[in-house]
């Protein structure tokens, strides 16, 4: 069995739910991520993606500089374990229709596997897995 900690990424940046949108892109831009974990203290809270920023919130004329990251966080975060079954995992994003999935231990964040981090691991030939494994172009 291939665990979720195998592939996960460690590489995470989290946020305040009270920090804005303008924040939250500024970093997804300068870490090259595509994602932050929102959370609240040590809770995860949520996820606030690039694409959330552009579809909840440009495009609906929210203003960036003062809508917060609470305003548009997809909460009811699914977690998984470091643990838990690879294909598991990929089983829960189907049946949520999430790509990214919080890692915790003991409730604390601790990792993130991503779509693309599992097309890594179990289809390395895949289209996917060669972008998800390619460096970021921006």
């Amino acid at each position: 069995m291939t665990t979720v900690g195998e592939f996960m990424t460690t590489r995470l940046v989290t946020m305040d739910g009270n920090d804005t949108l303008i924040a939250a892109a500024q970093e997804m831009r300068d870490c090259a991520i595509g994602d932050v974990v929102v959370t609240d203290g040590e809770n995860v809270v949520g996820i606030v993606t690039d694409r959330d920023i552009a579809v909840r919130a440009v495009a609906e004329n929210m203003n960036p500089a003062s809508t917060r990251l609470n305003e548009i966080t997809t909460r009811d975060v699914i977690t998984v374990s470091q643990y838990d079954d690879a294909v598991a995992a990929a089983d829960l994003m189907r049946t949520y229709a999430v790509r990214r999935l919080p890692v915790v231990e003991d409730g604390q964040l601790i990792g993130l596997v991503s779509m693309g981090d599992l097309a890594v691991e179990r289809e390395p030939q895949s289209v996917l897995a060669d972008i998800s494994a390619d460096d970021p172009n921006n």
